[in-house]
C-alpha cells in the first residue's frame, strides 16, 4: 500500500512538471503575438518604412510590401511596416526597426533618402535598403530604377492610340525619379506621333486623391484623352476621375504606374508602367537571408525586366501596337535608343 502511494506521488510530480513545460512553451510561442507577421520568434525580421503614400497606395509602397509579404510567405521571415504620415516620422520609424535588431530596414521611396543616410551613419552595423534613391553608404542597399525606359513604352502606346493627339501627365511631387517617368513618356509619345501634345502637371503630393482628381478633370477638359499618372495615392484621383467620365459615355483611358493597375481599375486603365519594387525587395532581403548582402547601388532596366508593361496590356492596346513596342523595347536594349530622363 505504501508502495502504491509512493509511485502515485512520483507519477503526479512527474506530470506536474511534463504540465509545467507545456505550459511555458505555449508562452513563448504566443509571446511573438502582435502587429508584426511572421512564425516565431526567432524569425529573421525586416521591417519596411512607407513614405506619406501609405502602404494602401497601389502603387510602389503597396507593391514593395507584396514583395515582403512573399517573402514571408516563401522563407517564414516575420515583416512589419511603419506607414509614416509626415516626412518628420521618417528618422523615427527607421530608428524603429534599427534599435529592435531587425534584420533589415527599408526606406520606401526618394523621400526617405536623407532619414536613410542619416539612419545608417548612426547605426553602422545595420542593414539598410531603399528604393527610388542612392545613398552613399557601406550598410545602405540602393535600387533605382531605369523608369524613363519603361515610360517610353506606355508613350508609345499613347502616341499610337490617342484619338484627339492631346496626352496627360499626373505627377505626385517633382523629384528626378517622377521628371524620369515624365521625360521618358514624353519622348515615348513623340517617337510615334510627332504631331501629339503632352502636358505635363505636378500636384506637389503622393497621398492627395483629390488633387489627382481635379488635375485630371482640367487635363480631360483640355480635350485630353490618355492620361499616365505617377503619384502614388494621388493617382487613384486620376483613375477615379476617368470612371465618373466613362460612366458618363465619355472615352478617356489612365495609364496606371508600377503596378498592374487594370487590376484595380480595369475599365479605364489602358497600360501600366509596371516596376518591379517587389522583385527588388525580395531580392536585396534575400540577400541578408543568404548572408551576402553588400552596401552598394544598382539600377533595374527594361534589360534586367525591372520595368516594362504587363501581359494584360492586350485587352484594350491592338497587337500592332503591342508589336510596335517590343520593337522599341529592343531598340532601346540594344542602345540604338537614348531615352532622356529630363
Amino acid at each position: 500500500m505504501k508502495k502504491t502511494f509512493k509511485m502515485s506521488v512520483v507519477m503526479l510530480l512527474a506530470l506536474t512538471v511534463i504540465l509545467a513545460g507545456c505550459g511555458n512553451k505555449k508562452s513563448e510561442t504566443n509571446s511573438n503575438a502582435g502587429t508584426t507577421e511572421g512564425s516565431s520568434k526567432s524569425a529573421v525580421k525586416i521591417g519596411m518604412v512607407t513614405d506619406v503614400g501609405g502602404v494602401n497606395d497601389k502603387s510602389f509602397n503597396q507593391s514593395a510590401w507584396e514583395g515582403l509579404q512573399q517573402l514571408k510567405k516563401d522563407k517564414g521571415v516575420e515583416v512589419n511596416y511603419l506607414q509614416s504620415t509626415k516626412s518628420d516620422e521618417y528618422n523615427s520609424n527607421l530608428n524603429k526597426f534599427v534599435k529592435d535588431k531587425y534584420a533589415l530596414t527599408w526606406g520606401i521611396g526618394m523621400s526617405l533618402g536623407d532619414a536613410v543616410g542619416k539612419v545608417a551613419k548612426q547605426n553602422p552595423d545595420a542593414k539598410l535598403a531603399i528604393i527610388d534613391a542612392e545613398v552613399a553608404a557601406p550598410n545602405v542597399k540602393s535600387v533605382t530604377f531605369a523608369e524613363h525606359e519603361g515610360s517610353f513604352l506606355v508613350g508609345v502606346v499613347a502616341g499610337k492610340m490617342t484619338k484627339t493627339n492631346k496626352i496627360g501627365f499626373v505627377g505626385g511631387i517633382k523629384l528626378p525619379v517622377i521628371e524620369r517617368f515624365a521625360a521618358g513618356f514624353k519622348a515615348g509619345v513623340l517617337a510615334v506621333n510627332p504631331n501629339a501634345e503632352v502636358n505635363i502637371n505636378y500636384t506637389g503630393s503622393f497621398d492627395k486623391p483629390d488633387q489627382g482628381k481635379t488635375a485630371a478633370a482640367t487635363q480631360y477638359n483640355n480635350g485630353a484623352d490618355i492620361i499616365f499618372q505617377a503619384a502614388g495615392g494621388t493617382g487613384t484621383g486620376v483613375f477615379n476621375e476617368a470612371l465618373g467620365r466613362v460612366k458618363s459615355g465619355q472615352k478617356v483611358w489612365v495609364i496606371g504606374v508600377d503596378k498592374d493597375q487594370s487590376l484595380e481599375f480595369p475599365d479605364v486603365t489602358l497600360t501600366s508602367m509596371v516596376k518591379r519594387v517587389d522583385e527588388a525587395v525580395k531580392r536585396v532581403s534575400q540577400e541578408v537571408l543568404d548572408g551576402t548582402f553588400k552596401g552598394g547601388h544598382e539600377t533595374l532596366t527594361l534589360k534586367d525586366n525591372g520595368v516594362g508593361i504587363p501581359d494584360t496590356s492586350s485587352k484594350y492596346v491592338p497587337a500592332d501596337v503591342l508589336k510596335l513596342v517590343d520593337e522599341y523595347k529592343a531598340k532601346i536594349i540594344s542602345g540604338e535608343i537614348n531615352v532622356p530622363v529630363k
